[in-house]
């Protein structure tokens, strides 16, 4: 399994926002392990934090821009791609505008800065989506569309095309991660001369100029449309190239476009928050279809977590056996509900009953159709999370158990005679003063049987 990783010191940069116009200082600040990435608006009171997540999308009109409460991030993805660029998994990045700064146009600044910053490795494991099935996004409207297809590694394929000739059909392939700061970092953002008037008119790219944004002219300019560009850009003379582009900027790739559409699937899909396994094939891709995918997989991939069944060696020797879990519970057959502990750490334990015809209440729930009820799987986590508890004190032979609330309690399947059930209880949150609060799990026949936030308060005995 590969680690986390963050970077070793914070770093700053500062620029101007390409739609705002305004100045922007921003810092890559680093971030404990599970974190992910987030934005920080140290401009606004409270200094409010947006994570970066796909939810929180509100639209992607000429960027993918986040909301949160009000407070809003716009054009997120060049900073996201080059995080995800350089592997890395957490960080804060701390902003005093809505925008960060568009540098070039590209990943390229951001990618310097954090080779400034230095990367070191966390202890905790990276949790990565592995692709096992063909998953597909399709925007009927424009016909783009955009699918990951199982794979070794995280890939990228982008297809572009515009329907225009001065920038035609383009393609861009990305084999491996460690091969963005090279081949696609760099590679600038781009518009097309009739959406440069449209922005123009509507006030924006405030912060644009011919250093951060390839314009590709796809109409004859007139005279008038060029003395406006020329003021918009602060330039006493403008001109076509023979390659279509307005001015002199060289393009670093013949199909620099493409994999600037590349950078920005690389950006958009880092709001699933998780790394992917798979290859990602992207055909003509934008901020739209980009983001509405990585919406859908977020979601696969909460529910593949919740649904996952954790492996375990049953034919091992146990932690805890019966008798040692009866010298901690104060429980006892018919109503003790678990035979082992599989295992036992500081916020979470695994525990495991063997469900046989000859449990008591299979005699009357139901007769013929024989059904563990949910409430004695509810029950059996408890009492499983019961040993996590009482491993935190001395004596627990001199403690007692009680529930103090059940929360989102779910039924996935029917548990009968014969099946193995195996408990998963995980800390939500420090314990403290006896009161544990867990997410618990019940798996059997390698699926979720069932689950529920659990919260329990050991209490001593009172003839101690």
């Amino acid at each position: 399994m590969t680690k986390q990783r963050t970077i070793a010191n914070e770093v700053t940069l500062r620029g101007v926002g390409l739609h705002t116009g305004e100045n922007v200082t921003m810092k890559f600040i680093p971030a404990p392990e599970n974190h992910g990435f987030a934005f920080k608006r140290v401009d606004l009171e409270g200094e409010p934090v947006i994570e970066a997540d796909a939810n929180y999308v509100v639209n992607t009109q000429r960027g993918t821009n986040l909301e949160k409460h009000g407070v809003k991030i716009q054009t997120s993805e060049h900073v996201l791609a080059a995080l995800v660029g350089m592997e890395i998994d957490n960080v804060l990045i701390e902003l005093d505008s809505p925008e960060p700064p568009i540098m070039d146009g590209s990943s390229k600044f951001f990618i310097q800065a954090l080779e400034e910053a230095g990367i070191v490795e966390q202890d905790a494991e990276r949790d990565v989506f592995e692709v096992k099935d063909v998953i597909t996004y399709k925007d009927e409207a424009t016909g783009s569309d955009i699918t990951v297809i199982p794979a070794e590694e995280y890939q990228v394929t982008t297809m572009v095309d515009f329907g225009t000739k001065v920038l035609g059909t383009q393609n861009a392939t990305l084999e491996h991660l460690s091969q963005f700061k090279t081949d696609i970092a760099d590679a600038r953002t781009f518009s097309f001369l009739h959406e440069l008037e449209m922005l123009l008119e509507n006030g924006l790219i405030k912060g644009g100029d011919l250093n951060n944004a390839i314009v590709y002219v796809d109409k004859e300019i007139s005279d008038a449309t060029m003395k406006k560009l020329e003021k918009a850009f602060k330039k006493e003379k403008l001109s076509v190239k023979p390659n279509g582009i307005l001015d002199n900027l060289t393009l670093h790739y013949p199909n620099e476009a493409a994999r600037h559409k590349l950078l920005d699937v690389i950006g958009d899909l880092a709001l699933i928050g998780t790394r992917i396994k798979g290859k990602v094939i992207a055909n003509k891709p934008g901020h739209f279809v980009n983001t509405q995918f990585a919406k859908k997989l977020s979601k696969i991939i909460k529910l593949e977590k919740r649904n996952k069944v954790p492996k375990y060696d049953l034919n091992q020797e146990p932690l805890m056996d019966v008798t040692k879990i009866m010298s901690m519970l104060p429980h006892r057959p018919p109503f003790l509900l678990v035979d082992k502990i599989l295992e036992l750490s500081d916020t979470h334990v695994v525990g495991l009953k063997n469900v046989t015809m000859n449990e008591p209440f299979f005699v009357g729930h139901f007769p013929g159709a024989p059904v563990m009820p949910g409430v004695l799987q509810v029950e059996a986590m408890a009492q499983t999370g019961g040993i996590l508890v009482l491993s935190t004190v001395p004596d627990p032979e001199n403690y007692l158990t009680y529930f103090m609330k059940i929360d989102n309690v779910k039924f996935k399947q029917q548990v009968g005679p014969g099946d193995t059930l195996i408990f998963k209880c995980d800390l939500m949150s420090p314990i403290r003063r006896g009161i544990c609060h867990m997410q618990a799990y019940a798996y059997a026949n390698g699926k979720l049987a069932s689950e529920a936030e659990l919260m329990a308060q050991i209490v001593k005995t009172k003839n101690n």
